[in-house]
């Protein structure tokens, strides 16, 4: 069985005084405004966490996808992200983007004039330095490669 044992009370005869805080001790304004101004000043000074412009999901790097969505096949009213044209986007700290992307077709009637336009889209781009495309048949372009938005609008889904 548990055996209880009584609880002990020790008294005391008294608790010592806190130090009271003394005026001197206390920071002159001068003081008080150099700290805050630190603070500010190291606040200000820092990077944000976790967003790089130039990585999936920063600015620069989802400005460029944007660019890219404004560009239409002409023969599928689909734009050529969504249809799944674009293999790649690079976008190094220098603010140059690489894309690198197919045609539906190594005989599509746009083969010379796609990659000049996405290169002129992407380039103006506020922000990006230089851009490049890498046109590519490897692998080659299907259907399966669109978005699902690019099937709803095709009647695929």
């Amino acid at each position: 069985m548990n055996e209880h044992k009584p609880f002990q009370v020790e008294e005391v005869d008294g608790v010592e005084t806190p130090p009271r805080a003394r005026v001197e001790d206390a920071e002159t304004a001068a003081e008080k405004l150099e700290r805050k101004r630190d603070y500010l000043e190291g606040f200000l000074a820092q990077k944000p966490q976790g967003d790089n412009p130039t990585a999936p999901g920063g600015a620069l790097y989802e400005a460029v996808i944007d660019a890219l969505r404004e560009i239409y096949d002409p023969e599928i009213p689909v734009n050529i992200y969504d249809l799944g044209l674009i293999y790649g986007v690079d976008v190094s700290a220098e603010a140059d983007v690489a894309v690198t992307m197919t045609l539906t077709t190594p005989h599509c009637p746009v083969a010379e004039s796609m990659p000049a336009e996405v290169e002129l889209r992407v380039s103006s781009v506020p922000g990006v330095r230089d851009a490049e495309v890498n046109l590519v048949w490897d692998p080659p372009w299907d259907p399966a490669k669109m978005s699902d938005e690019a099937r709803l609008e095709l009647g695929m889904l």
